[in-house]
């Protein structure tokens, strides 16, 4: 190497770093079936790579990923990298119809994003009907080479899936709620990295969590349920929050974890008890009259050294309508906002939207009842297209979606008191168009229609920030004054608590078009959805990517 490369090479070294240290990791995704045993029952399951749960995806802050994914079943796929901010990669976010058509039967696509400063855990599910229900795993996302976590260094790292089982086939359950207008059938289980554990009329070894005396793990959590908000408790240990939805956070300790569909936590555990099995229990958390699938999931947390037949040191669940954990948890929650991880939270804003979010009930001939029940933002209830939004953005397609999705309920009510007569919704593929860079708040109401519920709601392509909740009503003139401008939570998925309201804030530095919707599939469903159209800004850097070559078609 002569001196001009080699000097080259030096202001290489120097000027970019992250450059040096990135890598481009590649990943396949073979889409097939898999006949599975659970609750003493086979069934046939669409799965990635034969496995329930998926793949883990491992990689680094900064690194370039490559994930080819091939459909080798009846079912058209998407992937969805849930939480990844994807910047300018809108075409490989993965919702089918929004940004992009559905992989058909025999087909493939590349999923090409960069895991642009981010850090922690996430996960990739499947987003189109309730496929995610068997096609979900998580995503590891480790610091930079040389970089540590900003808490004490763990021994080992655990990742845990949270999920739920049908014993029939998912697919035919929403299929036949669709039909009948009636609400789908709940699930069978809860399961923890694919396992419900024993439960009544079946004996299973359930999942064992396998550690060592004196030794602290960092457990990566994610709830990959299709309906259900969760708890997660372990016999006669403390757990310590440092991480939410790839977002390092303020240290604090807690014998319980509240985790909702989407969402991610990372925690310390350190395994200083007696040598034994422990109970791992995972239950539902549903403050409202609302049916869920009141089965725990049981695994164990078993030390080095356990007899085999030790009988389990055993917990108890919070009850199943314990809205103060839920809430004292998500009180918890604050941004770590040092030097090297600031909480950039937007003080000022552009837009002010206000979206009250909830079920009605709409006419159809065809149902059991002659109407059917739907949810809405803002009384929209949204109509999914036949050709993805992006495509539709990106080349002037128009008759695709309107840019008039309202910012404010059209006909304001006492959102979360007595419930209007009228149910009904009205339907349509209805946008809001936002500039590069404008600041944005969203206040998410709850309310009353058919039964106040919590709802976890889901940003695609944006972390935000959660800088106000609340029960009854928002108030703008009391409740502003007590927003968290300082060290609030990030998150890509919150809930909206039962009768209350949440309030987030970010900055649309992020062109395309993305999806805000509820996280409980049967919501999303039924219509509870909208989505962002946001521009280019001036330069190539701040514009929308060109769409691959291998883009799925309608």
């Amino acid at each position: 190497m002569d001196a001009r490369a080699r000097l080259l090479l030096l202001l290489m070294l120097f000027l970019y770093p992250a450059w040096v240290e990135s890598a481009v990791r590649h990943y396949k995704f073979n889409v097939v079936l898999k006949n599975v045993t659970k609750l003493c029952a086979t069934k046939s399951i669409v799965t990635v790579n034969g496995k329930f749960p998926g793949p883990t995806l491992y990689a680094r802050e900064d690194d370039n990923v490559l994930v080819r994914v091939i459909n080798n079943v009846q079912n058209n796929i998407t992937i969805h990298w849930h939480g990844v901010r994807q910047l300018r990669t809108g075409w490989s976010d993965g919702p089918a119809y929004i940004t992009q058509c559905p992989i058909q039967t025999g087909q493939s696509f590349l999923y090409n994003f960069t895991l642009t400063g981010q850090r922690g855990t996430l996960l990739w599910h499947a987003h189109i009907s309730w496929l995610r229900a068997t096609i979900h795993g998580a995503i590891v996302i480790l610091p930079k080479k040389r970089v540590p976590y900003p808490f004490p260094k763990p021994e080992k790292e655990k990742t845990i899936v949270l999920g739920e089982w049908w014993k029939t086939d998912v697919e035919t359950v929403i299929n036949r709620a669709m039909q009948t207008g009636l609400a789908p059938n709940l699930s069978d289980a809860h399961t923890v990295n694919g396992h419900p554990g024993p439960v009544p009329n079946c004996t299973s070894q359930g999942f064992s969590l396998k550690v060592e005396r004196g030794k602290t793990y960092l457990l990566r959590i994610v709830n990959a349920a299709v309906n259900d908000e969760l708890f997660l408790r372990i016999a006669g240990h403390n757990l310590t929050v440092v991480e939410v939805d790839a977002s390092y956070t303020k240290r604090f300790t807690t014998d319980t974890i509240f985790i909702g569909p989407g969402q991610t936590t990372n925690a310390l555990l350190t395994a200083n008890k007696n040598v034994g099995k422990y109970a791992i229990v995972v239950s539902p958390f549903m403050d409202t009259v609302v049916a869920v699938d009141n089965v725990t999931a049981l695994a164990f947390l078993r030390y080095k050294g356990t007899l085999a037949f030790s009988p389990p040191v055993l917990t108890n669940t919070p009850a199943i309508n314990a809205t103060p954990v839920a809430m004292n948890f998500m009180n918890n929650l604050r941004s770590l906002n040092s030097k090297e991880y600031p909480a950039k939270v937007p003080l000022d804003v552009d837009h002010s939207l206000f979206f009250a979010i909830g079920v009605g009930i709409n006419p159809c001939p065809t149902c059991v009842n002659g109407s059917k029940s739907v949810a809405d933002i803002n009384n929209v209830s949204f109509v999914m297209p036949t050709t993805a939004l992006l495509q539709a953005h990106y080349y002037n397609i128009s008759g695709v979606f309107t840019q008039d999705f309202p910012a404010n309920p059209p006909n304001p009510y006492n959102y979360t008191g007595n419930p209007p007569t009228n149910l009904q919704t009205t339907n349509g593929t209805r946008l809001y168009r936002l500039a590069y860079n404008d600041t944005v708040q969203v206040v998410l109401q709850g309310t009353s229609m058919i039964a106040p519920e919590s709802h976890p709601i889901h940003l695609h392509g944006y972390d935000f920030f959660v800088v106000g909740k609340g029960v009854g009503n928002f108030n703008a003139n009391k409740d502003t004054k007590n927003f968290n401008l300082v060290d609030p939570v990030a998150r890509n998925t919150i809930s909206v608590p039962t009768g209350g309201w949440t309030a987030i804030r970010f900055t649309a530095d992020n062109p395309g078009v993305w999806f805000l919707h509820c996280h409980l599939e049967v919501h999303t469903t039924w219509g509870l959805k909208m989505g962002f159209v946001v521009d280019n800004g001036k330069g190539p850097n701040e514009s929308l990517l060109p769409p691959p070559s291998d883009l799925p078609k309608c």
